[in-house]
């Protein structure tokens, strides 16, 4: 898929960001996935490190704010034209917010916000940072995913959030979403025995047994091992920290 050059549509998954409590052992980590490379930033923006592929910013690395923090995960962020909005749309639509809506320097305007089922993203209105540049390929975001227990809320909720539209699978709870102009952004996936509701992120690579045995060799766990879906051969892997994200060699990749 081409480099993003412009702020993607209302939506789209268009960032990840993990805080993690040693981002230096992490960036590590990653690189030995998935090939990445960094750009850590200074003390004043604590640290924040872009993730490169070909130069080209995909995620990022920060040590978390939380000394006492013992959960970590790759947050996600939704592209919005207006993070104030987006902000008032989630509110009204039984959502709540962690981090109001506040500029990050010239880079664009964020806010963090929960949904009516307790998962955790977060709003991106892109200005000199857009998001991603790439995606869709190997070492890049390539899917996004929130299982629940409450789909039925979820798929209300998102629907009146960002104006999707809706395309259920045939034989289990599982719900495409799709952006009003009809491209599919990620999915819902109903789990009745859910514990926790949470997004998960799904990173495109070229061998997927391959990768996971990078997850292993440089310090992280196997959570699924490499199966064959008909959307591609996936597995869930968790990194040295216990943030959890997915593997996957797309099917229709050439």
């Amino acid at each position: 898929m081409p480099e993003i050059t412009r702020v993607p549509p209302n939506g789209t998954p268009t960032w990840v960001d993990l805080g993690t409590p040693d981002h230096r052992r992490a960036m590590a980590f990653y690189a030995a996935v998935f090939g990445w490379e960094f750009e850590e930033g200074p003390a004043e923006t604590g640290y924040y490190t872009l993730c490169l592929l070909r130069g080209e910013p995909v995620a990022a690395l920060a040590p978390n704010p939380d000394p006492d923090a013992t959960a970590f995960w790759w947050n996600l962020y939704f592209a919005t034209d207006d993070c104030d909005a987006a902000v008032e749309r989630v509110t009204s639509s039984g959502g709540t917010v962690a981090v109001p809506p506040e500029d990050v320097m010239d880079q664009g305007r964020l806010a963090i916000v929960l949904d009516p089922t307790g998962a955790q993203f977060g709003l991106w209105q892109g200005k000199a940072h857009i998001g991603a540049r790439i995606v869709d390929e190997p070492g890049s975001i390539v899917w996004s995913e929130l299982a629940t227990a409450r789909a039925d809320a979820a798929r209300e909720f998102y629907t009146a959030v960002f104006d999707f539209t809706l395309e259920p699978m045939s034989g289990f709870d599982y719900t495409v979403l799709r952006r009003p102009d009809g491209h599919p952004i990620g999915g819902i996936q109903g789990e009745p025995s859910a514990a926790a509701t949470y997004w998960s992120t799904y990173f495109e690579v070229e061998d997927t047994d391959a990768a996971l045995a990078r997850v292993t060799e440089a310090g992280g766990t196997v959570v699924l091992t490499a199966k064959d879906t008909p959307f591609g051969r996936i597995a869930v892997a968790r990194d040295p920290f216990g943030a959890d994200f997915t593997l996957i060699r797309s099917a229709d990749r050439p």
